[in-house]
């Protein structure tokens, strides 16, 4: 990425986008004479299908959008071609009562390529055909590469190369990633396309959800999937191999579908074996120097994996005090810091950190969260007040050396869940690191706690990994029955305190 990005915002289509959506949709079809919808056309989608125009915007600017019709699904399964589909540029094909949304353009600027932005504006598509109820998505895909093979091959053989990895084409590899089947191979689809040889190939993806009666579909997100990563700590060269390490954890839990990745505490410490010549108080302030670029390139990862990112924890100097903190790197290109409040001796004598003096939740788009970094969580007025600001999910990254000490993590962590009424995901490190000073060994199991009713698991434990060993564990949790627990439950813990007696509240700090 030769940028910095701040902020990406997927959202509706709007007629002041217009001049961004031209600009991009010019870039990314250089090869194609006039390649860029009028202002008429586009005034003419969002007065009949707003819903359906999708974009992708980098700190403010249009780089990408879908564009979509409704369609009839007798019409869809007619031989066709583009000016036929969309009615010859009237859209009078659009039919809101269709079974079928069917995509009429999608396009990612040149200068946005790489980070899996068509992937969240296929996404947001399925997404979209879910809640309106329709049967599939349907398009017709171009196949540009293509036009280097056609004296060699049919276009039947070379999709089926493409299919086999043998070749790789740029716009259908890419659809076949994504869950589309090939249903048809159309001719003469798009005129003026040289490169694909006017061929196209059509694809389908089928809402799975799909209910012929009509149905009310519930739009707020209440099933969560979160990516635990139980990290071994392992000699690493430098920071590139830190993040390729990262890199691939965060690949499978997005793989997965997880809304969340959350790293451990101080995960990045095997980096402070180059300083180990050094006091532990100065090599852990050399380690301090990599927080900012950590922080850079998981901004990055969370962009291009559609996840958003716990960092776990880092060192980080500020005005010449040491912190432990983390970030929260979410989806949309944007980023908050968290810090550790309460410090354990250790931390003090070896390397002389200090506490934070400021916690809240985090908003996200799978609603409210908290973060607390191990020892914070056997402190329980934290996450109460959290809890009272609205928290579903706490997420713990912690490290601990010892077995005794991994048991106060987890015992406080059910705790939490059940006092709060929330989830608790809880990750730390595992395995030894011989050549750093003062981080020799950790003992961790990655482990979601819920809270103790009929809804959860008797234990209140959900899912836990194998101890000591390095994995991901990916779970869903339902915050519907965290809102049934509130005001249903055997025992309703946060409703019931006497307020009337006793209350904690958050001292605000200059």
């Amino acid at each position: 990425m030769q940028t910095q990005i701040n902020k990406v915002e997927l959202r509706n289509l709007q007629l002041v986008d217009y001049k961004q959506l031209k600009n991009s949709m010019i870039e990314s079809y250089p090869e194609m004479a006039n390649s860029y919808w009028e202002s008429k056309d586009i005034k003419k989608l969002l007065a009949i299908f707003p819903e359906g125009q999708l974009v992708i915007l980098v700190d403010g600017v249009v780089v990408g959008s879908a564009l979509s019709l409704i369609l009839d699904e007798k019409l869809v399964d007619k031989r066709h071609n583009y000016r036929q589909i969309i009615g010859d540029y009237t859209f009078s094909t659009h039919n809101k009562n269709g079974e079928i949304l069917y995509g009429i353009d999608v396009f990612i600027h040149p200068n946005y390529r790489g980070l899996r932005l068509g992937r969240r504006l296929y996404d947001a598509r399925k997404e979209l055909c879910e809640q309106l109820n329709l049967k599939a998505i349907v398009f017709a895909g171009r196949i540009p590469n293509y036009g280097q093979y056609a004296s060699k091959m049919t276009p039947k053989n070379y999709i089926e190369k493409v299919k086999h990895k043998e070749l790789h084409d740029p716009v259908l590899s890419f659809q076949l990633s994504n869950d589309f089947h090939v249903l048809r191979i159309i001719k003469n689809y798009l005129e003026g396309d040289e490169e694909s040889k006017e061929f196209a190939v059509l694809l389908e993806w089928n809402n799975v959800y799909y209910d012929e009666s009509p149905r009310l579909i519930n739009l707020e997100k209440s099933v969560i999937r979160l990516g635990l990563i139980q990290w071994q700590m392992r000699q690493l060269n430098n920071v590139e191999a830190l993040f390729e390490q990262a890199e691939f954890f965060i690949d499978v839990v997005s793989g997965y579908g997880s809304d969340f990745a959350l790293f451990p505490e101080l995960f990045i410490a095997p980096l402070m074996a180059d300083f180990n010549h050094l006091s532990e108080a100065e090599a852990i302030r050399e380690l301090a120097r990599h927080s900012e670029p950590i922080r850079k390139r998981f901004q990055e990862f969370a962009i291009s994996y559609n996840i958003n990112i716990i960092t776990g924890s880092m060192p980080h100097l500020e005005n010449g005090n040491l912190y432990n903190v983390g970030f929260l790197c979410k989806r949309d290109g944007t980023s908050e810091m968290y810090t550790k409040i309460h410090i354990t001796p250790n931390e003090v004598q070896h390397w002389g950190m200090k506490g934070g003096s400021h916690f809240k939740t985090f908003d996200t788009d799978c609603g409210k969260i908290g973060i607390l970094i191990c020892y914070d969580v056997e402190f329980p007025e934290l996450s109460r007040i959290m809890a009272n600001e609205g928290m579903n999910i706490l997420f713990v990254p912690f490290l601990t050396d010892t077995q005794n000490a991994y048991t106060r993590v987890k015992h406080c962590s059910q705790a939490r869940a059940i006092e709060n009424e929330c989830y608790v995901a809880i990750a730390g490190c595992v395995g030894n690191l011989p050549k750093v000073n003062n981080m020799d060994i950790q003992y961790a199991q990655a482990s979601v706690f819920t809270p103790s009713d009929f809804a959860f698991p008797s234990n209140g434990i959900k899912a836990e990994a194998t101890p000591n060993t390095e994995m991901t564990l990916i779970v869903d949790v339902d915050l519907n029955l965290l809102k049934q627990l509130h005001e249903h439950g055997s025992v309703r813990i946060l409703k019931d305190r006497r307020n009337d007696l006793y209350e904690i509240r958050k001292i605000e700090q200059p």
